[in-house]
């Protein structure tokens, strides 16, 4: 290998290494606990400025050779580093970033080979390309990983609930008709990937066939509430249970008051009647904790386990959550309600959906409505036991 064929394979070795570096740091990999090669198309433009820069003499077939064997290893750094701490290479973010690699790695080639009389233009339009481009690459981000909605017919999802989701920022009756609805992110975020019905008794708001029920922490539910959810799950229905052995919920209200969320779950008859048993969060649970269903980040507070559950049923996430057969129907189990509290998986960056903390809202949603819930593109997270 020559000196020259040297120096050009530091130079891609560089700028590759820079690129992962800024994915991890800048680009969130590391703050969200995701491995996404896709979080590094933002941060393109300056490594490949840089690059165009320092060969702005070399060959036409120089240039162009050094900047895909840049795009190569980078792809080779962000594929190991994915497999190794998320178990999946993320082929298709691999490609994305290639491809949006060679466009900005062109766009910078033209910028330096551009003949200007002004020394200022060129750095002016660079400049310009690098936030340009970070502002169209978390776009293009933010449509890649926008989940999808519910269909235009899809029935509307039965939500029966003890937390404060409806007028959750308002104190008082005349604040609630002075400012209107105030609905919890929560709720906002579900009644905007599909329709969702609060009700007050599932006795009498029994879903259609097809649809689904959403029990999330309820307060104390009457017995021909509980044998309507029974009846409704075992001739074929879906139902997606937060029971929470301690919620962590704040409360608004003064210690007793009946309109804060209860404490722990009030749902032990129906569980015992499925042959369910929750057990309480441990006195160590003051911290958020991660835990995979299938490929899905939920984040989890002060959350139960069910110690007891039938052949029916199939544990996860270390018993915090459980799929169980109901007679004909499904039912989802989640020993926590507050996985439902904002903090817990709203974007650390506001309105920028697409740097989500967990997929919370995309996981409950694919649920609620089939075909719901899923983007192009998926976070990979950092596996608990490779940290």
């Amino acid at each position: 290998m020559t000196a020259v064929s040297r120096r050009h394979l530091l130079r891609a070795f560089t700028i590759a290494a820079t690129i992962a570096s800024l994915a991890w740091i800048a680009g969130g990999q590391a703050l969200l606990g995701r491995v996404d090669p896709a979080l590094a198309v933002p941060l393109l433009a300056p490594p490949m400025l840089l690059l165009a820069w320092w060969q702005r003499g070399a060959a036409i077939a120089v240039r162009w050779r050094t900047g895909l064997l840049s795009l190569a290893l980078l792809a080779i750094m962000q594929g190991l580093l994915a497999i190794v701490l998320a178990g999946s290479a993320g082929r298709l973010q691999l490609l994305l970033t290639i491809i949006a690699g060679g466009i900005v790695a062109w766009l910078a080639d033209l910028l330096f080979q551009w003949r200007s009389r002004s020394q200022i233009l060129p750095w002016l339009a660079g400049s310009i390309l690098i936030i340009g481009w970070f502002g169209a690459g978390h776009a293009l981000l933010a449509a890649l990983y926008r989940p999808a909605a519910a269909s235009a017919d899809a029935p509307a999802v039965a939500m029966l609930t003890g937390l404060p989701l409806r007028w959750s920022a308002s104190p008082s009756i005349a604040a609630m008709i002075a400012k209107g609805t105030s609905d919890d992110p929560a709720l906002a975020r579900l009644a905007a990937l599909g329709p969702v019905s609060l009700v007050d008794s599932i006795a009498d708001h029994v879903p259609p066939p097809g649809g689904t029920l959403l029990i999330a922490h309820p307060r104390a539910l009457a017995p021909q509430e509980l044998v309507a959810i029974d009846a409704f799950v075992r001739g074929g229905g879906r139902a997606v249970v937060l029971a929470d052995a301690l919620s962590g919920w704040p409360a608004r209200h003064p210690l007793g008051d009946p309109r804060n969320a209860p404490i722990t779950s009030l749902l032990t008859p129906l569980l015992d009647h499925w042959g369910v048993t929750l057990r309480s969060a441990p006195a160590d649970g003051s911290e958020a904790m991660p835990v995979d269903i299938d490929g899905a980040r939920l984040r989890l507070f002060s959350a139960g386990r069910f110690g007891r559950l039938p052949p029916v049923c199939r544990a996860y996430a270390d018993h915090h959550a459980a799929r169980c057969r109901i007679g004909q129907g499904e039912v989802w189990l989640i020993g926590d309600a507050d996985l439902l509290f904002a903090p817990l998986w709203q974007p650390i960056v506001p309105a920028a959906a697409h740097l989500r903390q967990a997929d919370t809202m995309e996981w409950l949603s694919a649920r609620l409505w089939p075909g719901a819930g899923n983007g192009l593109l998926h976070p990979l997270w950092i596996r608990a036991h490779a940290v």
